[in-house]
């Protein structure tokens, strides 16, 4: 049965979101959004043909060239030109997922009908999303200011039957799209190609994509850390809710609860330790944990608001009989958030590489490098610097893109946020993440090996599972493969929205 959702004014949340996603929901408009989208493109038009005052971006050049006049039967070329003029991204194609995102955010933003445009235009991006026709849009080429305009321009070349898309992973030109589904190209009307490229919805759908996964991989980090401790034959009492109650920030809390339901019925865990502490990538992982799970909803909180918002400029309000030009289309709080959050998820990736140098150090009852015949064979030496190398590269991800700006059209752009790169760093710095856990499972499964004592039954079921994919290393072998497995497994992993949001 097909799912369908509504876009309506009701707010967009990442639970949603992730629903819509993953049940490969269909879009349509409610009702509501499409009389406000005909009302305000009723207003529009009224006014062009009431008043032939200058407007910006409707009547007007744009950027720098904000004082030259359009004639009327010029309109519809002026807007067709911003499409294509703006079109010049460049770098890596954006993948198909975010491009998804993308489409659904854009539709969000422009049915609350303060964009002025035309029904028709939102149909067809709703068809798009429907059909799985994704254009192409590349990484680089927005600035983060004035709305993320190149990718946003590529976005809607196949609406006017230029630029390119994906359907069935197979790459055809905006005119074949049409032609394939009978479609006749968008005849964009006054200030519609201003709408369609103003707007946030590159840095937006690169951080909802990023949150989506750092969710998750926030969990696992709990979760993978928590099968490190138990091979190092770490301590429970950090993890004492009495600690953490008496410095209660949220993911601190969160953290120390989620690994001690990990350790439920572990007899590990519960063995006499000849120990008096553990390390602090161990003993401190609710703090270290926990601060990246507050930022994460620090960002959630600042993408949440964005997504649910109007973020093109002019911004038609019909019931207040006025077109009020202003700077919606900055990206400063998405740039600040994106950097925030890749130096936070860069620190899961920092003390998770530590746990591995523990485990493979020699140390407790542990073999160095996690081989019974250490010399004749390297064991986990060489993935311990994998992690290292990955970790650095996330660090110089990290160097925040928000502290800069470049001034651009002629110095009437002269404060750009960069959340752009900062968004596509962000993405980066997520999915190495990913590689850095996956490494850790994988040493952590070995080291937890040459224990007796077991786990608790979630944990030693999860590494039956692990096997099945990643077997134990006795002697020497190409391990790029089982890291490879191993990040494939973690990526495969289903786990209950209930422990996401």
């Amino acid at each position: 049965m097909t799912v369908t959702h509504s876009i309506s004014s009701t707010p967009l949340d990442l639970q949603t979101i992730y629903h819509i996603l993953y049940s490969e929901s269909k879009l349509e408009l409610s009702m509501s959004a499409s009389d406000k989208i005909i009302k305000c493109r009723k207003y529009l038009d009224d006014k062009m043909d009431e008043d032939s005052a200058p407007i910006y971006g409707i009547n007007t050049g744009f950027g720098a060239l904000y004082n030259v006049k359009i004639k009327g039967e010029n309109l519809q070329k002026l807007q067709e030109n911003l499409v294509m003029s703006h079109a010049c991204g460049t770098g890596e194609e954006v993948p198909q997922e975010v491009v998804k995102l993308m489409l659904l955010l854009k539709i969000q933003s422009v049915s609350y009908g303060h964009s002025g445009v035309q029904l028709e235009t939102v149909n067809r991006l709703i068809d798009f999303y429907n059909h799985e026709i994704y254009p192409v849009v590349y990484t680089q080429g927005s600035l983060g200011a004035s709305g993320d305009l190149s990718p946003l321009a590529h976005l809607a070349l196949p609406l006017i039957g230029m630029g390119e898309a994906y359907i069935d992973g197979e790459k055809i030109s905006g005119q074949e799209v049409l032609e394939r589904f009978g479609w006749s190209k968008i005849n964009l009307q006054s200030k519609e190609g201003l709408a369609l490229l103003n707007g946030t919805q590159f840095m937006s759908a690169y951080g909802v994509h990023n949150l989506l996964k750092c969710l998750k991989l926030s969990y696992l980090a709990d979760l993978i850390g928590t099968i490190s401790l138990e091979a190092f034959d770490g301590r429970i009492e950090p993890f004492n809710e009495l600690i953490h109650l008496v410095r209660p920030h949220k993911g601190q809390i969160k953290t120390a609860e989620r690994i001690c339901e990990f350790l439920e019925d572990s007899t590990l865990i519960a063995q006499e330790k000849q120990h008096v502490q553990d390390p602090y990538s161990f003993r401190c992982m609710p703090q270290v944990h926990g601060a990246t799970k507050d930022t994460i909803r620090f960002a959630t909180k600042t993408f949440l608001t964005e997504i649910n918002s109007v973020t093109d400029n002019p911004n038609v309000f019909v019931d207040e009989d006025m077109i009020v030009s202003g700077g919606n289309f900055h990206g400063q709080p998405l740039a600040l958030a994106l950097d925030y959050l890749a130096i936070a998820m860069s620190e899961l990736g920092n003390i998770s590489e530590r746990r591995i140098y523990q485990l493979v150090s020699g140390h407790r009852h542990l073999p160095p490098f996690l081989v019974s015949n250490p010399g004749l064979n390297s064991g986990f030496m060489i993935p311990q610097y994998t992690a290292a190398s990955i970790v650095s590269q996330n660090k110089q991800y990290a160097t925040p893109s928000s502290v800069d700006s470049i001034e651009s059209s002629d110095g009437q752009e002269d404060h750009v946020s960069m959340g752009a790169n900062g968004a596509t760093k962000a993405k980066k710095v997520v999915d190495n993440i990913q590689t850095i856990l996956a490494i850790e499972l994988f040493t952590a499964s070995q080291a937890l090996s040459f224990g007796k004592a077991k786990s608790s039954p979630f944990i030693e079921s999860l590494l039956v599972a692990f096997r099945d994919e990643v077997s134990l290393v006795g002697e020497d072998r190409v391990l790029h493969d089982d890291i490879m497995n191993a990040s494939s497994f973690i990526a495969s992993l289903e786990i209950d929205s209930g422990e996401l949001f």
